[in-house]
């Protein structure tokens, strides 16, 4: 059974095709320098990561710097609206499917309410009001008349 790919490992594979050699391309992954080697030897056996670095191409330093490769900090500063900002990430489909899926997580405040924001009271008045329609509608108070005069 195939593992997904995880962050650290897709920047291993980053880090390989950069043309750092193993232990070196574990270190800037983000696995500790003590077992930087033993990850890497491990990474270099996982099938994920062969067929990242086998169908992926060497890439340059400069290669990294072009306008089409915007990070999402950069891409947040032209947004005024954060909403406008997750819609348009969520929408992305050259995004990381995990940032995506973050994006979209973090939008629904803004476009649903929470089911429990309401609070108990709050329910409970607007279930009144709804029962408190039609048949069940409370009857006029009674007149007063008065014949004193």
């Amino acid at each position: 059974m195939l593992m997904a790919l995880t962050d650290k490992k897709r920047r291993f594979i980053d880090a390989l095709r950069s043309g750092l050699v193993g232990a070196e391309a574990a270190r800037k992954a983000g696995y500790s320098a003590a077992t930087a080697a033993q990850a890497a030897s491990r990474l270099m056996k996982d099938p994920v990561v062969k067929s990242g670095v086998l169908n992926g191409t060497k890439v340059n330093k400069s290669s990294q710097s072009k306008p089409g490769t915007e990070t999402v900090r950069q891409k947040a500063k032209q947004y005024t609206d954060p909403a406008e900002f997750l819609t348009d990430l969520m929408n992305n489909a050259m995004e990381d499917i995990k940032l995506r899926k973050e994006a979209a997580a973090a939008l629904l405040p803004y476009k649903h309410k929470k089911l429990g924001e309401g609070g108990k009271k709050d329910a409970a008045q607007e279930a009144a009001a709804k029962v408190a329609t039609g048949r069940f509608a409370p009857k006029a108070p009674p007149k007063l008349v008065v014949n004193n005069r």
